[in-house]
């Protein structure tokens, strides 16, 4: 809850209120929308387009700049977790796993959040970069929840398979990273791999990311 007082960002959702019911339980007044989740559209509309994805792309990495500028990671970037108005606005939800980093140096080695969207590291810390600040583990789970938007099905599985955490550890720790097929535009492979490098220090920031040709051009609505 701390984290939804400290939020206040056009590309994260808002929390109007926090209240005390008098059952005891907490209740939590947050901005509605209306138009569900990426995942919702994916499976109503179809796979995004490119113009689409870095509409996608450009409100999200906003919001990861925004957060990871105070000093909070998300740790569960997914389709699910970032939601669409009617005005075909993107942003970030559910912090329920999320951290703030009190200290520059704070280490955040928690094995919480959606293992399908974890980053290497997330699963080996040892062998990818030790000790860590999860800002870079976000920008790895956003980097599939593109990836998954443009081909229909988690890039790691073919699709229709589900996956279970021994075959993902498998595949994110010890398999290249996912590669988009032929025919996309270099801009769009390029902003890819800079999201999906398994060494955590290659990975551009959000910051870096929002200077990409990939969503510095013109983009869509979706």
């Amino acid at each position: 809850m701390e984290i939804l007082r400290r939020t206040d960002s056009p590309y994260v959702v808002h929390c109007h209120a926090i209240f005390e019911q008098p059952s005891g339980d907490i209740g939590i007044l947050m901005e509605y929308m209306d138009s569900g989740t990426l995942e919702t559209l994916l499976k109503s509309n179809g796979t995004f387009s490119e113009p689409k994805l870095a509409y996608v792309a450009r409100q999200v990495l906003n919001g990861l700049n925004y957060l990871h500028t105070h000093k909070i990671i998300h740790r569960d970037i997914k389709p699910t977790n970032l939601l669409v108005n009617s005005l075909m606005e993107v942003k970030i939800a559910d912090f329920g796993v999320s951290k703030i980093m009190c200290r520059t140096l704070d280490a955040c080695n928690s094995y919480v959040g959606t293992c399908a969207y974890m980053s290497p590291e997330r699963f080996d810390p040892d062998t990818y970069g030790g000790n860590y600040n999860g800002y870079a583990s976000d920008i790895w789970s956003l980097g599939l929840t593109l990836m998954e938007l443009y081909m229909g099905h988690f890039p790691f599985l073919p699709p229709g398979q589900r996956p279970d955490w021994a075959t993902l550890m498998c595949a994110i720790c010890f398999g290249e990273p996912p590669t988009l097929p032929e025919g996309v535009s270099e801009e769009f492979r390029s902003f890819m791999e800079c999201c999906l490098q398994k060494e955590s220090g290659k990975r551009w920031s959000a910051a870096q990311l929002l200077t990409h040709p990939f969503v510095c051009k013109d983009t869509v609505r979706m």
